[in-house]
């Protein structure tokens, strides 16, 4: 029995839940998000709570259990409050700057980068070194942050690059003479 799967979803007042045979979509104040839904997995709305359930006891479906319910579950959370990222950017003469619907960063290379935000996601630039990712949809964002964070990945040896503000780097000594 999946304890992940079992657990029940709590849908709050400003989120609308739409069910239909094969998709679950959800409305709320950050926008509105829709997924599709396994073939062996069965949803069910009672009220303000959704409950998750395997059609059969087969064992491919009960692997899919506690992930279709953790998909509606953020798709619940992203609808009503949202997901972030935030990341630093460590080094000298590295910064950042919003252009319009354009990320600019100035990473150590000979010209600056520039990075087309996709919908649904908002930027903002703090100090020009602290960049912040926000957004409806938790893939969305994570894979935002992962391609920013790509342009110049933290190195070992200083710590110059951009990484996640809770990520910590493993420093490595330098040479010896």
């Amino acid at each position: 029995m999946s304890r992940v799967g079992s657990k029940e979803i709590n849908i709050p007042e400003s989120v609308k839940i739409n069910l239909q045979d094969e998709s679950i979509s959800a409305e709320g104040p950050m926008g509105q998000l829709e997924t599709k839904i396994h073939d062996g997995i069965q949803i069910d709305i009672e009220g303000s709570i959704i409950k998750v359930k395997p059609k059969s006891d087969d064992k491919s479906l009960l692997a899919f259990w506690g992930l279709q319910r953790n998909i509606v579950n953020n798709l619940i959370l992203g609808v009503s409050e949202g997901f972030t990222k935030k990341l630093e950017m460590n080094g000298v003469g590295y910064r950042a700057s919003l252009k319009g619907k354009t990320l600019e960063l100035m990473l150590g290379y000979s010209h600056p980068i520039q990075y087309d935000i996709p919908e649904n996601i908002s930027i903002t630039v703090d100090k020009q070194n602290n960049i912040e990712v926000k957004g409806p949809d938790k893939q969305l964002v994570g894979q935002t942050a992962a391609e920013i964070r790509a342009f110049r990945g933290p190195e070992p040896y200083k710590g110059k690059g951009i990484k996640y503000a809770d990520e910590y780097i493993n420093r490595k000594e330098g040479k010896k003479k």
